[in-house]
């Protein structure tokens, strides 16, 4: 099958590069940020490391939305979460939307699919979550952190029945690509589970702008993580929403992932320490947002929401500290 990515930043490209060079499969990059697009022109692709070693060009096809006259089997969509909107509504009005087209997208937060859902067929939309970091030194330049097969990835058909035979074939041409997948049956736990871990280690990390293995230093982190995640699974629950790992598989999980990462700093901190929005309202807003429709309050996911903006309108007092060399950001998908 045929790709196109939508969003050609760190996650983009980590999918569009691996399935193009591991698979073997065509994929075409859509990416509406000026100095990204021109920068694969004037140097003849995408410049891609592993672990700040071996870089090298990859040449890559890549497109603004109205000049594409392709037709992909199957598009990638990696946006933020307040660039979707306005990124989906360009790219139907260029005409690059075809009704037989499939879509998986693995953004962080919730909210993207309903979105998604005005340009696609609800049986043609695959949900997926990437515990995967990539950093984006710049425009056209990546770095793929982590050991070769050191990927995993959840998916899961958005209309909940069982995978059709594009997803199957979705999830063997990830397979080869070396993306690790994983397919699970119902995709709101399986996104929930990757919304509330992120709803800890990304928020806490951005608001204190720490490393995830400087997170975790600290002694309280496990019962700060507990009680965050007592109450997102409360929530949950009473949304009738079961997530693919238990409480307690969530808190044990803290201390290791964050280990594993420990030089780097998640993605929500990128945004912040460029001085961007964050996507606090699409994790730790959206699991306040499921209490109350549900006649619980989540207090202290609330308040961790009004912290982040409050930190948010502080960046015009000071300027939030830059990531720099080998602890240079990764857009962590973790």
């Amino acid at each position: 099958m045929k790709y196109g990515i939508i969003g050609a930043g760190a996650m983009g490209y980590r999918y569009g590069v691996m399935l193009q060079e591991n698979a073997g499969v065509d994929v075409d990059f859509i990416d509406t940020w000026e100095p990204n697009v021109e920068k694969v022109r004037e140097q003849g692709g995408v410049s891609v490391a592993r672990d700040h070693k071996n870089r090298r060009i990859i040449p890559i096809n890549m497109y603004y939305p109205e000049e594409y006259t392709g037709h992909p089997d199957v598009w990638i969509i990696f946006k933020k979460q307040m660039q979707l909107a306005e990124e989906l509504e360009r790219d139907s009005k260029a005409g690059i939307f075809h009704d037989d087209q499939y879509v998986f997208s693995a953004m962080n937060g919730m909210g993207h699919f309903e979105k998604i859902e005005k340009y696609f067929p609800k049986d043609h939309i695959v949900c997926g979550t990437a515990m995967i970091a990539t950093r984006l030194d710049g425009p056209a330049n990546v770095d793929f952190m982590g050991p070769v097969n050191s990927e995993v990835m959840h998916m899961a058909p958005y209309n909940n029945k069982p995978a059709d035979e594009t997803m199957q074939a979705i999830f063997n041409d990830f397979t080869a690509a070396k993306m690790g997948p994983v397919m699970v049956d119902e995709w709101k736990g399986m996104c929930m589970s990757k919304v509330v871990f992120n709803a800890v280690t990304n928020t806490l990390c951005t608001m204190y702008e720490m490393q995830m293995g400087q997170f975790i230093e600290y002694e309280g982190v496990t019962r700060m993580a507990t009680t965050l995640f007592n109450e997102a699974f409360d929530a949950c629950e009473r949304a009738g929403i079961h997530m693919i790992e238990s409480r307690q598989e969530e808190i044990d999980s803290i201390i290791p992932v964050s280990q594993a990462y420990k030089y780097h700093y998640p993605s929500m901190y990128q945004d912040f320490s460029k001085g961007r929005p964050t996507e606090v309202d699409y994790i730790n807003g959206y699991i306040a947002k499921i209490g109350r429709e549900h006649d619980y309050v989540c207090r202290v996911h609330e308040f961790v929401v009004e912290e982040v903006h409050m930190a948010e309108m502080m960046r015009k007092y000071h300027k939030p500290t830059e990531n720099v060399a080998d602890t240079k950001q990764a857009e962590v998908e973790a």
